[in-house]
C-alpha cells in the first residue's frame, strides 16, 4: 500500500510539471508572435493564424522565431 501511495503521488507530480511545462512553452511562443505584432489588430491575429501554421508544420522551437519573423515581414496591411 505504501509503494501505491508513493507511486501515485511520483505519478501527479510529474503530469503536473509536464502540463505545467507545456502550458509555459504555449504561452512564450503566442507571446513571441503577439510581441512581432505590435498593436495593430489584424496583425496580431493573422500572427496567431501563422503560429497555428507553424505548429501544424512541425516548426521546432529553436526555429520559431525566424519562422514567425519571416511571416511577420510577409504581411500585407489591407
Amino acid at each position: 500500500m505504501d509503494y501505491l501511495i508513493i507511486f501515485i503521488a511520483v505519478t501527479s507530480g510529474l503530469y503536473f510539471h509536464w502540463w505545467l511545462y507545456v502550458r509555459i512553452k504555449r504561452w512564450t511562443d503566442r507571446d513571441l508572435a503577439l510581441s512581432m505584432a505590435g498593436s495593430d489588430a489584424a496583425k496580431r491575429a493573422y500572427m496567431l493564424q501563422r503560429l497555428a501554421a507553424a505548429k501544424a508544420e512541425g516548426v521546432k522551437s529553436k526555429q520559431l522565431a525566424a519562422w514567425l519573423e519571416q511571416a511577420a515581414s510577409e504581411y500585407q496591411a489591407d
